[in-house]
């Protein structure tokens, strides 16, 4: 047992130095080091993939005797991990992760020069590497199964389909019911950046931030890398022309606070990390929207935004400004999206990569198909590729199955929300009063602190007594839209 805990936690280590690799290449990485950062993320995930099919880790997952309850859990865990990850070939992992380095540099010039073309064929390399990956499991019943489940384990492609077909009918009637919403006040700017940095200073204080254990940074995508519990890094990016900057840096310290309050005895094993990618996304998606666009929360950060933008906010009040945060827009870019038309960005992009890796849909075929949901599903008109099929980081990067998680991330929200607001009836009262630890404490007893012990099923289970439903969901969002925001 000994043995097998130092292997898996040499493992984890390796797997959080290619999580730092990742965080330097974003932020701090001139462009010109890509080829050379290619190779060092190839060899660490080659290294840490070999080194925990190796047969001798198989040896021990089966001699293994647990001591207590949390070896046995490791124990478990790991075993279903190893037999997944052994199926695919070494270099493959290699491939796969120098591929992706590759791409995103290609995406970023791409994107700058609003041109899809010359991306397509680093797509294409990557979409044949996941077909390959997907083929290590010849069980699966459809290719897509073995991606979801790297993201959401024990998820199947046929699940996700009828989720995502309740959750579209039930989301179309609630944007056609949404009150029409003046946002000005935040789409109109300017927001001098200076200003927009010294209110998500005042904000993520608040929140649960502090400079010993955490920094923010900037980024072209933002997104959030745990080195470890007592190391967490944001990233955000800044537009004068929007305050959309304290909304994405309170989405990545969703993820962060998810990682640090992680029981700090799960550290360095198979259980130090979410339970899935859905319930991380739940975690980012419940403090940007029912933390970051509730009353509460503007009445407390009103003031604040005031004297960091008083040319902004100065004439205004806080019922507008929230009122404002809350408007149904339909919208070209993801990130901006609102709350009621997100899940449709959403079953854009699942529809339209599970197109790619069928070979249904052919890569320079992409964009043309992008429009053309775009317009039927957001009734909008795509004006350029960047605004379009070159928004999103994820395809650059291989990742393919991960976009579906955060629709799901969306429902499991709605189920925590229902909970805490039962256990925590006065919630809106406290963030009014900058007190937001109730709400942090309350996630890290009920579902933070058990990190990967139980199954995402299970963590559901256990911290709301169901099993995933989009109802609660649904009803968060019809209270607050179809009768108009309450103030």
């Amino acid at each position: 047992m000994d043995e097998l805990l130092e292997r898996l936690a040499e493992i984890a280590d390796l797997e959080r130095m290619a999580m730092l690799l990742a965080w330097d290449q974003e932020v701090v990485m001139p462009p010109a080091g890509a080829e050379a950062r290619g190779e060092l993320r190839a060899t660490v995930g080659r290294l840490s993939h070999e080194r925990f099919i190796d047969e001798r880790v198989g040896e021990l997952l089966e001699s293994a005797a647990p001591r207590d309850e949390l070896e046995a859990d490791v124990v478990r865990v790991a075993r279903r991990d190893f037999d997944k990850a052994r199926r695919v070939p070494g270099e493959l992992v290699a491939e796969m992760a120098r591929a992706g380095v590759a791409a995103r540099g290609i995406w970023l010039q791409a994107r700058e020069a609003d041109d899809f073309a010359p991306f397509a064929p680093a797509l294409q390399r990557n979409i044949e590497l996941r077909r390959r990956y997907s083929a290590c499991f010849p069980e699966a019943e459809h290719p897509y199964d073995p991606l979801v489940d790297d993201y959401e384990p024990g998820m199947r492609t046929a699940e996700l389909r009828e989720a995502f077909e309740r959750l579209r009918d039930g989301l179309v009637p609630l944007v056609a019911a949404a009150p029409e919403v003046d946002d000005a006040l935040l789409r109109t700017g300017p927001f001098p950046e200076a200003g927009q940095r010294a209110l998500l200073t005042t904000v993520l204080r608040a929140i649960g931030v502090d400079d010993e254990q955490w920094r923010l940074d900037e980024a072209a995508h933002p997104f959030e890398a745990t080195i470890g519990t007592s190391d967490v890094r944001l990233t955000t990016r800044y537009d004068e022309a929007d305050l959309d900057s304290l909304y994405s840096s309170l989405h990545e310290f969703g993820h962060g606070l998810y990682e640090h309050q992680i029981d700090p005895a799960l550290a360095r094993t198979p259980l130090g990390a979410g339970a899935s990618s859905a319930w991380h996304e739940s975690q980012s998606r419940l403090w940007e929207n029912m933390v970051g666009r509730s009353a509460g929360f503007w009445r407390w950060c009103f003031p604040h935004a005031q004297a960091a933008l008083p040319e902004c906010f100065g004439g205004a009040t806080w019922q507008e400004v929230q009122r404002a945060a809350n408007a149904v827009r339909p919208s070209l870019i993801r990130v901006s999206a609102d709350e009621v038309t997100y899940g449709l960005h959403i079953v854009l992009r699942f529809e339209l990569e599970l197109a790619l890796i069928e070979g249904d849909l052919a890569v320079a075929d992409l964009p043309a198909a992008w429009n053309e949901r775009t317009h039927a599903y957001l009734g909008l008109d795509v004006p350029d590729d960047a605004h379009g099929v070159l928004q999103d980081v994820h395809w650059a990067e291989g990742v393919f199955g991960y976009f579906p998680t955060y629709a799901l991330g969306n429902v499991i929200a709605g189920q925590v929300w229902a909970c805490v607001t039962a256990d925590l009836p006065d919630l809106d009262e406290r963030f009014a009063a900058g007190d937001f630890a109730p709400l942090r404490e309350w996630l890290a007893e009920h579902v933070h602190r058990h990190g990967r012990k139980f199954s995402p099923q299970e963590t559901l289970r256990r911290a709301t007594g169901s099993t995933i439903d989009a109802k609660p969901y649904l009803a968060y969002l019809d209270s607050k839209y179809r009768a108009g925001i309450t103030v």
